[in-house]
């Protein structure tokens, strides 16, 4: 490829990102323009962009996961669930923002982050709502938690099922590895989110007494279609943490449980649908393709291969260069072409090194799956979030995100780089 479209494609993705910050356009218009511009031009093909550019795999995820959450809202369960966290933390909107945040921590661990929001995220609304509060320090709060607790197993963050999948490390390498340090790292920043916030959550004494007066139960509206919603999401999580065993993608399960829940709970289609983030889905469609203009280009090989060899094969230094690179392209770029590009690249650099490449799988993975927090579009569950949140009225803007997530993605870093370097280096 040549010199122009090298630098051609870079012109057009940056173009695309300062329209995606500038938030005049809306950002599903911005990415796909940007996208077909890369088409246009001659940088990838229109085949390479729909065979090779889009995860349909997290396409697929996505809209599976959306249906089955779109049929469960129905059945008032979310309602309920904002009920009992008011219960517990007895109304008090930290308690609330740390409890919260620990639930979607947890579950993006276990589950996955995108799957953890899409249930979340209903809840946070309505309890917000229920109280008359902001809800803006609630979701960005989920979307830090959901990226870190995705950093701590396998299936939690899809760079870690790459690196996985690629170099053969299991479910309990993961744990044992980033679980300790994605925890410390939980606290750390659920504490700083507290303290930021801690006089911007005022609520009515009046809302918080009604709400924690009700009784969960009671805001269940179809008993019947509950046990068909939960059955399913329990099959589908199963399906989630068998993946790799029952060797079929997160997008097939997800797929399944959402038709299979659609067919005994006989909703109509046209209505399900209509639930269905579509801005989202095509905003990550148009992200994919103009990342894969600058694969094609060569831009995110170079990127890649500068960071290889400017470390003269020390395994401190390029863990930590690693790390840091990763962190920082992850919030700018979508992490999973990175990760693709980068793991063939470490791989032949062991061999040709004789490198123990341990340490560095692990740096990798930090700085991946942390580095989305860096800004709005850093990561699947970013975007997810601030897609539902805008469709109920409270657009999450760049800027605002940004000023508050970089800085605690920075102190994240800075963590794990203190971690490897006692633990590994």
């Amino acid at each position: 490829m040549n010199d122009v479209a090298f630098w051609g494609s870079i012109v057009i993705f940056l173009l695309a990102y300062a329209m995606i910050i500038w938030e005049k356009i809306n950002r599903m218009v911005v990415a796909m323009a940007g996208g077909l511009m890369m088409v246009l031009v001659g940088f990838l093909s229109q085949e390479t962009a729909i065979k090779d550019d889009i995860d349909f795999n997290t396409i697929g995820l996505l809209i599976g996961m959306m249906i089955l959450v779109a049929i469960t809202r129905r059945t008032g369960v979310f309602e309920a669930l904002a009920i009992w966290a008011a219960k517990v933390t007895k109304g008090q909107p930290l308690g609330m923002l740390g409890l919260l945040g620990l639930i979607t921590a947890v579950a993006s661990a276990f589950l996955d982050n995108v799957t953890t929001v899409l249930l979340i995220v209903p809840v946070t609304l309505t309890l917000t709502a229920q109280l008359e509060v902001n809800p803006m320090p609630f979701l960005i709060t989920e979307i830090l938690a959901s990226n870190i607790g995705g950093t701590a197993t396998l299936i939690g963050d899809p760079p870690n099922i790459m690196i996985g999948s690629a170099v053969g490390l299991d479910f309990t390498a993961f744990i044992v590895n980033l679980a300790p340090i994605a925890i410390v790292i939980m606290f750390v920043t659920i504490a700083l989110l507290l303290f930021w916030y801690r006089n911007d959550l005022n609520i009515n004494e009046q809302n918080r007494n009604k709400l924690i007066n009700l009784n969960p139960q009671e805001a269940i509206k179809d008993w019947a279609l509950l046990k068909k919603c939960l059955a399913v999401l329990s099959l589908t999580i199963i399906g989630f943490m068998l993946h790799g065993m029952l060797n079929l993608e997160s997008a097939t399960i997800a797929l399944t449980g959402a038709i299979l829940l659609m067919l005994i709970s006989r909703a109509e289609p046209e209505e399900v649908l209509q639930d269905v983030e579509w801005p989202t889905i095509f905003f990550f469609a148009g992200l994919f393709i103009l990342v894969g203009g600058l694969k094609s280009t060569g831009v995110i090989r170079e990127l890649a291969a500068w960071s290889l060899t400017i470390t003269s094969g020390n395994v401190e230094q390029t863990g930590y260069l690693v790390l840091w690179l990763s962190a920082i392209a992850s919030a700018f770029i979508d992490n999973i072409p990175f990760v693709a590009t980068m793991i063939p690249m470490l791989q032949e650099m062991g061999q040709i090194s004789g490198m123990n490449l341990d340490a560095i799988w692990w740096s990798l993975a930090l700085g991946a799956c942390l580095g989305g927090n860096g800004t709005l579009i850093g990561a699947s569950a970013n975007v997810i979030v601030a897609g539902i949140a805008e469709k109920n009225g409270y657009p999450i803007s760049f800027r605002h995100f940004f000023k508050i997530a970089f800085p605690l993605m920075i102190v994240s870093i800075i963590i794990s780089h203190v971690y490897l370097a006692l633990r590994y280096f």
